[in-house]
């Protein structure tokens, strides 16, 4: 059986998860809404038990038609904003914000609970509305903290902005109201453990701006272990300080809590009094600034812990005073605590009246808590609120010693006796919290005569006990002796009331002294009363007798002070007197004239009562007491007027209501305010008249009233008489309005109090006359006023306030008051617009206005409702509209513009546009009478439209407030678009309406409201049910407009450009399917005219950019604007060119997305700065765009900068260096650069670029642009330039001989499967960072690819690696090779600039791997040990632009065992020659370990094996044989072995200088091993005929070889034999001691540095007579000889003959050259 339900009216939520495991089964997930189409029984797509199904209906019906669940509309928001939250719930925690967390879970528990409570139906209406109201209060609370919309609400539910005007809900969600504040405090415990007796805590706030206290005292009562005295209240002691105001919270308040002990005198000090006896004793207090926990328990919704230390006072006469002193840091009037415990307090801001925080905490007032409330009344005193309290304040006392050696210690007795000596029980409150005692004993001061108490106590006593009562107090001495007497010795008192029934006033009171004894009792006390009680009661009663039983003690005083808090007893004479004038008749007029004297606090509690008595005196005598009782009663209005007692209008309305019996009042009240009125012309001070005019409404009232009680009493007598009056008062109100006011500001201020009250009696009025008749009085009253808007600013704002408050009357309300009303009104508002006069109550009232129209529109479709809304339509809607146009950026750029106005202004606006239909703008079209009327206009509006998407008019949160406007303008929009159409295309074109309308519509699309895809998708789908996609509607509305351009087109190119493709980079596809083709119409309209789109092309693509960088664009985007454009631009005539052009703008967007993609995500520094270098290059390269690639520049540098890469970033810049000229052309301003010459601006990119390549220690570098700059300084005579350049170039040369470039590896990387490049398996050269060695870059790469796996060979990746998924890293360190190898191959360039020119400028790199072709030799692998050779050539030279290149070719070889040798052997020889010139400059004994490893490596590795192993390899006779064409190589090989030996035996010689003492035995192993290796060089090759002849270089200690000879003497040498290379330190001396024996053979012969320069011989120096020349090789082996003629005067001090020696500067050992020396002494000539 199947049962179907008719389609969408039935819902279901899914209650139970299903995969939907049967045949065509649908998935569900808890949560889930589903609608019902039909049930089945048996097989379905989901059981029926799986979803609960509840009524629904179906709203918006279309494509986007809503479901709405016909349950209560709270229930279905919490159900959907539950669901919402539970998304970014769960992102709190991702984010770490656990605090936030965990309060909106509490928060979502407590929601699903209350809708619990709501759907249960078993609530009462009071009851579902607090539910309600918790709800609303939560939803906003968590939508708030999360971020998410404001939600207007009305009555708990949301407000559907169809059903209220803009204007209301502009309002609704800007206004907020104040809440009084309640303060919670908990006391949870003492920790100060040190007392040991009872102690009572008082709390209370404090005001210190002020001085005084502003609460009453919570009592908390502990004993000697720290807990409530009272074991019922353990854990209940709280307390809840009430009715703290707005104005309170800015206060500097302060908690203080004081603590009274109660036990012994001295607390330590067990002799001062028995223990038996009990004094409270002042012991500590403690505060703390509520200004610096209120944001903390303002943010919290539940109790915060604070610490409060507790100070102990110094002196106790400062006790009084000892909390101000803490506050202000005092610290030499108390001592601090040796802990940081005492007082742990929790504290809670709860808001709301007392009901409501009641509701809302009742787990609060279940624990009891106390209820502390202001001192004296609140701000505002609300009826019904009944107090009789009296605050009593022990001040203080002087007292005599009374023969005492010390001062006494005073406790003062207080007790509350009635007239018969009764003492009353109960009526003494300490503090709430404890409850009320009969008696109260005060703390004790030790020995203090004149003690200050300052302790406040409340004085409850019943209103029926006030009078007659009296207070006692009784003055003890607590003495400290054994038996701790305290002893009587005197008393004070006071009476409550006096005899003429005023209660004690609200001062200080000095109360006398009398003395008594211990003896003394008081049971009789009218022995007592009888006395003066104070200086004020002695005076009344100056005949005392002397024999009286107690006597006065003159020198002793006491001091109170008393507030009353009653609102049933009075402290005022006057007042007494006027409700008791019946016995004094003939005082009557004295009385009502001191009426005013009454303080407003004694009126508001007895105004039913004075009401009665004014009426009373009024019926007994009219025309006597009239004037004086119309005055009275209009000083009583205008205090309710005060916003002390505005809270008691009500309890006069119910008194006019209920209890007003004047049925004849009226006559007199009309007659009087006539009279008032008619005098305004006449009298200058106007006190009394502006008085009655501002209590107008509430005489109204009473003249209505009274007039109906007349009538009901006379069955309608004298109603004509009425209305005559009435008639004859509006007559006198409309003469006091037209009077001349601009020289008088009594009449001024008359005016204004009259237009203040007048809308108020409207009420009134229509009650006795008919809704025409009183708008025609107001009619009649408003057209008084005076039209223009220069009677002054203040009469305006009045004028202005009393038309909005007569809008927002309930008169305005009917249909036919309007009628005659909104004329009148909407004169006045237009002048002011025009003006611009008092925007904001214009805007209000227009506000207003609209309200009332979308109400009444709502209620009824009549033909009202357009007769109101054409009536200002014509006239104020371009008013308003040109207003607004210049108001909004206005109000943006003064921040002290009002910015309610603007939001008023524009909520105005759009009520109103949103009120038009097709016929009012048809009307609104026609009413135009011309064209340029009509441009003016849509020009403004279309302005203002603009305005309100680019300017933030509305907060974030207000999402509701944006849609609407949005909808609005898209409707509005389509409505213009036909006139637009109509008036300004073809002959009329006018581009300048056109486009302001293009770029509207551009800023609407792109509005980031109507993003849909940045909300969540609960919100876009309310969006989308409600206004649907409006982007899309704008953009079809765009599109049309577009072609109906026609050949007007071409206007808008290329301006258009960039807007149009800002709305295609929408993210929505119908948006870009309609707008992208309009690219291609643009490129041929181009076409048609130009020939050509060089336009469009350039700024589309200067327009990409910028957009793209944006974040918007993706790469649907790049694959759809190219399909689209292809395939229109296939069937044009130029579509070569087209092709071309969009094929280079998706590549461009590609590396634009690709850019953009690394520098908003957590990519590496590597694959932004490739990203750039990519995107730079292809401005460069393919487009031809300078500007963008001089912006790439710049960026690509400053990443440089940051990643401190300065010879990359001095490389980057060098880029735009490059394409400035030397000239003076004028340069615009661009990115950081001021508008100079071309010249300028290239010399400060020079000087920027050293600075970096000095930075970057590539000073090599920077020297060619220092000669540039030189030489253009020089050119232009700018000598002080110059010298700086040349300083600057002088140091480049210095750190280019001194300081040491940064060890920098250099390293291959291959990708595979990465992200940092699109295309797989590429590899690139890479410069490491300073120092990092190969291990640690492969770890910081694996670092950034965590997922790679790093290939730990250099071989080339198989194939199964390069197919599969997987991601690769492969990392090896490669070496490189220099392309120009001239500077290496010059001897005389220091070894430090030949390993610059080694690493830099390079682009050929190369890696060997080792491998054996053929069998390998077991006995000596080097024989058939190859090597496979790979150089690595890059794209660009290493270093560069980026820290990266890639390899753009490999190339292959290998290289044989020989070549092989060759190579290593030669290497080794350069890096000695390297480390040996380093360690010619150290000091003796230094550091030399690196040479010595060295040394011993090369040496012991030669001797075990090594050049050795090469000589049986490669010198072997077999080999040499089977190997003819490795004879050059083998020549080559041996001549690297001897100059390998000869090196080693310089790095010795150096050695041996420098070698510290206790390395000596080093030395001399290393001496030893050295021979044998020689030996061992010298055996092998005999044996395989190799001649090899390492001649003189025997090292011993008395001759240096064999055929040398050498005596050790003192050489005198001359100081230019020295190199440049030599320390000061040896150029100072003429003389050097003769070297040791084992140096001598290493002194020989330099080579001439430059040709055409003299050589430098020797020990000597040579001066060139002729050219030196150098003879063929020589027969000896030698190298060959040169002839050089020298001077006689230079002496040869030894004899040399042949033998190989390398020649050093005497000073500093600086290899010069290595030669066989034929040295003849004394000859003209010397052979080499």
């Amino acid at each position: 059986m199947i049962s179907s339900f008719p389609v969408s009216l039935i819902l279901s939520t899914v209650i139970c998860n299903f995969r939907g495991s049967v045949t065509q089964g649908l998935a569900l997930e808890v949560g889930e809404t589903v609608q019902i189409l039909e049930k089945c029984e048996g097989k379905g797509v989901f059981p029926a038990s799986y979803v609960h199904l509840k009524k629904a209906i179906v709203t918006n019906r279309g494509p986007h038609e809503t479901v709405v669940p016909l349950e209560d509309p709270i229930v279905t928001e919490v159900t959907s904003t539950l669901q919402e939250w539970a998304l970014l719930w769960k992102q709190l925690y991702v984010k770490h914000k656990v605090d936030l967390f965990y309060k909106v879970r509490h928060v979502m528990m407590e929601l699903i609970d209350l809708r619990r409570q709501l759907l249960s139906g078993h609530l009462t209406q009071d009851q579902s509305r607090d539910v309600k109201r918790h709800i609303t209060v939560r939803l906003d609370w968590g939508n708030e903290h999360l971020g998410l919309d404001l939600v207007p609400r009305k009555e708990f539910e949301m407000v559907d902005e169809d059903q209220i005007s803009v204007s209301d809900l502009y309002k609704m969600v800007r206004h907020t109201f104040p809440v009084p504040h309640h303060l919670l405090v908990n006391l949870k415990s003492f920790t100060y453990n040190s007392i040991g007796e009872d102690t009572d805590i008082f709390f209370s706030l404090y005001d210190l701006r002020e001085g005084k206290t502003l609460s009453e005292k919570f009592m908390v009562r502990l004993n000697k272990n720290g807990g409530p005295k009272n074991p019922e209240k353990v854990d209940r002691l709280c307390a809840l300080f009430t009715d703290l105001s707005n104005k309170d919270m800015k206060r500097d308040l302060y908690i203080v809590s004081q603590v009274i002990r109660t036990g012994r005198m001295l607390l330590n000090d067990s002799k001062k009094g028995p223990p038996h006896i009990q004094y409270r004793r002042p012991y500590g207090c403690a505060v703390l600034a509520m200004s610096d926990v209120l944001q903390t328990i303002s943010e919290l919704k539940e109790e915060k812990d604070f610490v409060l230390k507790v100070y102990t006072c110094n002196n106790e006469n400062e006790w009084y005073q000892i909390h101000e002193n803490i506050i202000r840091k005092s610290s030499t009037k108390y001592t601090a605590p040796s802990t940081n415990y005492g007082l742990i307090i929790s504290l809670q801001l709860l808001r709301g009246d007392m009901e409501q925080v009641r509701r809302e905490n009742p787990l609060i007032f279940s624990r009891g808590v106390a209820i502390t409330r202001k001192l004296g009344f609140p701000d505002v005193i609300m009826p019904g609120d009944i107090r009789n309290d009296l605050y009593l304040t022990l001040e203080r006392g002087d007292f005599e010693r009374g023969g005492k050696s010390v001062q006494k210690n005073i406790e003062v007795t207080i007790y509350v006796l009635y007239a018969d000596g009764e003492i009353l029980k109960d009526c003494i409150s300490l503090g709430s919290g404890e409850p009320n005692v009969p008696e109260h004993r005060s703390f004790v001061l030790y020995h203090n005569n004149s003690p200050r108490w300052s302790e406040v106590i409340k004085l409850p006593i019943p209103i029926d006990r006030f009078r007659g009562s009296h207070l006692r107090f009784e003055f003890r001495h607590c003495s400290t002796k054994d038996k701790g007497e305290k002893k009587l010795f005197g008393f004070a008192f006071t009476p409550l009331m006096r005899e003429d029934g005023t209660t004690l006033s609200d001062e200080s009171h000095e109360l006398y002294v009398y003395k008594c004894d211990e003896n003394t009792t008081f049971s009789n006390h009218a022995l007592y009363l009888g006395l003066p009680c104070c200086k004020e009661d002695f005076n009344s009663c100056p005949n005392i007798p002397s024999s009286l039983i107690f006597q006065r003690s003159m020198k002793e005083t006491f001091w109170i002070s008393t507030q009353l808090s009653s609102t049933k007893l009075t402290q005022n004479v006057d007042l007494l007197a006027l409700l008791k004038w019946k016995a004094h008749p003939d005082r009557v007029m004295d009385i009502l004239g001191r009426l005013r004297h009454v303080s407003g606090e004694e009126i508001v509690k007895f105004l039913q009562d004075i009401l009665d008595t004014l009426f009373s005196i009024l019926d007994d005598n009219t025309d006597k007491y009239g004037p004086l009782v119309f005055q009275s009663l209009v000083f009583i209005i205008n205090l309710l007027r005060d916003s002390k007692y505005y809270h008691f209008r009500p309890v006069m309305d119910t008194y006019i209501q209920k209890h007003f019996a004047g049925a004849l009042a009226y006559k007199e009240l009309i007659r009087c305010l006539k009279w008032y009125m008619d005098r305004s012309a006449e009298v200058v001070r106007q006190d009394h008249i502006q008085e009655a005019m501002r209590a107008l409404e509430y005489l109204f009232k009473f003249i209505i009233q009274s007039r109906i009680l007349y009538s009901r009493a006379t069955c309608g007598m004298e109603e004509e008489q009425f209305r005559t009056s009435i008639q004859e008062l509006f007559q006198s109100i409309r003469f006091v309005l037209s009077l001349d006011s601009r020289n008088s500001e009594t009449l001024i201020f008359t005016q204004a109090a009259l237009l203040n009250s007048f809308p108020a009696i409207f009420d009134e009025l229509l009650q006795m006359f008919t809704v025409q008749e009183v708008a025609e009085f107001v009619r009649g009253t408003l057209g008084s006023m005076p039209s223009t808007v220069h009677i002054g600013q203040s009469m305006d704002v009045v004028k202005l306030q009393s038309i909005a408050r007569t809008v927002d009357s309930q008169l305005f309300s009917f249909p036919e008051s309007r009628r005659i009303l909104l004329p009148v009104v909407l004169h006045h508002i237009h002048l002011h617009l025009r003006q611009q006069k008092e925007l904001l109550i214009c805007s209000g009232i227009l506000s207003s206005i609209f309200s009332i129209i979308k109400t009444s529109s709502l209620v009824t479709r009549t033909h009202t409702h357009t007769y109101t809304l054409e009536t200002p339509l014509h006239s104020n809607l371009s008013v308003i509209v040109g207003f607004e146009r210049a108001l909004i950026p206005e109000a943006r750029r003064k921040k002290s513009f009002p910015a309610e106005a603007v939001g008023e202004y524009v909520s105005c606006l759009l009520s109103l546009l949103r009120q038009m239909t097709d016929i009012h703008f048809q009307h609104l079209m026609e009413n135009f009478q011309s064209k340029d009327e009509l441009k003016e206009f849509l020009l403004k509006l279309l302005c203002v439209f603009r305005n309100l998407m680019k300017l933030s008019i509305f907060p974030r949160d207000w999402n509701i407030m944006r849609l609407l406007t949005s909808n609005i303008i898209l409707t509005t929009v389509q409505y213009l678009s036909p006139a637009l159409h109509k008036n300004f295309t073809e002959a009329d074109f006018d581009f300048k309406v056109w486009n302001s309308y293009f770029s509207l519509a551009v800023l609407y699309i792109n509005q980031p409201s109507l993003q849909l895809e940045n909300l969540s998708p609960a919100k876009r789908k309310k969006v989308l049910d409600k206004y649907g996609d409006m982007r899309v509607m704008m953009t079809y509305e765009l599109f049309s407009m577009w072609q109906n351009l026609g050949e007007n087109k071409i206007h808008f190119i290329p301006g258009m450009i960039g807007p149009f493709l800002g709305v295609t980079l929408v993210p929505q596809v119908e948006v870009r399917n309609i707008m992208i083709p309009i690219f291609h119409d643009m490129m041929d309209w181009e076409q048609r005219k130009n020939g050509n789109f060089k336009q469009v092309e350039a700024e589309l693509i200067d327009k990409l950019d910028s957009l793209v960088s944006e974040g918007k664009g993706d790469e649907n985007y790049r694959e759809l604007f190219g399909l689209l454009l292809l395939e229109k631009i296939e069937q044009e005539t130029w579509r070569e060119t087209g092709i071309s052009f969009v094929t280079s703008v998706t590549r461009l967007m590609e590396r634009l997305l690709d850019y953009r993609d690394c520098m908003k995500g957590d990519e590496t520094e590597n694959k932004k700065i490739g990203c750039t270098v990519n995107l730079l290059n292809f401005y460069k390269s393919e487009i031809n765009k300078e500007e963008m690639y001089i912006r790439y520049i710049h960026k690509l540098c400053d990443m440089h900068l940051q990643a401190e890469n300065y010879t990359e970033a001095a490389f980057t810049l060098l880029l735009y260096w490059e394409l400035l000229q030397w000239d003076e052309r004028p340069l615009k301003e661009f990115l950081h650069y001021p508008a100079q010459t071309e010249w300028h601006r290239k010399e400060g990119l020079c000087r920027k670029v050293i600075h970096y390549f000095n930075k970057g220690k590539c000073w090599e570098y920077g020297i060619p642009l220092c000669r540039e700059l030189a030489f253009q300084y020089e050119s232009l005579y700018d000598y002080q330039s110059l010298s700086w350049i040349r300083v600057s170039l002088n140091n480049t040369y210095i750190k280019n001989l001194l300081d040491l470039e940064y060890d920098k590896e250099i390293l291959m990387i291959r990708f595979h499967n990465l992200p940092p490049w699109p295309v797989p398996n590429k590899e690139f050269v890479c410069r490491g960072h300073d120092y990092e060695r190969l291990e640690a870059f492969q770890q910081r790469m694996l670092g950034e690819f965590p997922q790679a796996i790093a290939m730990q060979h250099p071989n080339q990746p198989d194939e199964a690696i390069l197919q599969c998924d997987a991601q690769y890293l492969q990392i090896y360190a490669v070496t490189p090779v220099p392309d120009s190898v001239t500077v290496l191959q010059m001897d005389r360039v220091p070894d430090r600039i030949k390993s610059f020119y080694r690493v830099n400028n390079v682009r050929r790199f190369r890696y060997d791997r080792p491998f054996h072709k053929g069998p390998k030799d077991r006995d000596n692998e080097f024989k058939s040990l190859w090597i496979e050779r790979t150089t690595l050539i890059l794209t660009h030279p290493l270093p560069g632009i980026s820290r990266w290149f890639e390899v753009e070719k490999r190339e292959l070889v290998e290289v044989s065992p020989l070549e092989n040798a060759i190579s290593v052997v030669e290497n080794k020889n350069q890096e000695l020659r390297t480390l040996i010139s380093q360690y010619q400059h150290k000091q003796l004994h230094g550091n030399i370990n690196l040479l010595s490893m060295t040394l011993n490596g090369v040496i012991d590795a030669a001797v075990n094996g090594g050049i050795a192993r090469y000589q049986e390899a490669f010198f072997d006779k077999e080999y040499i044989t089977s190997h003819p064409e490795d004879t050059e190589k083998i020549t080559q090989l041996k001549d690297l072995m001897q100059e390998q030996v000869h090196i080693l035996g310089v790095g010795l010689a150096v050695h041996e200088k420098l070698v510290h003492p206790e390395m000596r035995p080093l030395h001399k192993k290393l001496i030893d091993q050295f021979q044998m290796m020689r030996s061992s060089l010298c055996h092998v090759s005999s044996q395989n005929n190799i001649i090899l002849q390492p001649q003189g270089v025997q090292i011993h200690t008395q001759s240096c070889c064999s055929d040398v000879t050498h005596e050790p003497k003192l050489t005198r040498v001359e100081e230019d034999s020295l190199c440049c290379h030599c320390p000061s330190k040896y150029r100072e001396k003429k003389v050097i001691k003769s070297y040791s024996p084992s140096l001598a053979p290493l002194l020989g012969l330099g080579l001439p540095a430059q040709p055409g320069k003299p050589p430098v011989l020797g020990l000597g120096r040579v001066v060139a007579s002729e050219e030196p020349h150098w003879n063929k090789r020589s027969a000896t082996g030698g190298l060959g000889a040169l002839h050089v003629p020298i001077k006689r005067r230079v002496r040869w001090l030894g004899r040399v003959r042949s033998g190989y020696h390398s020649r050093f500067c005497p000073g500093c050992l600086h290899i010069f050259c290595c030669a066989s020396l034929h040295l003849i002494v004394g000859s003209t000539t010397v052979n080499i």
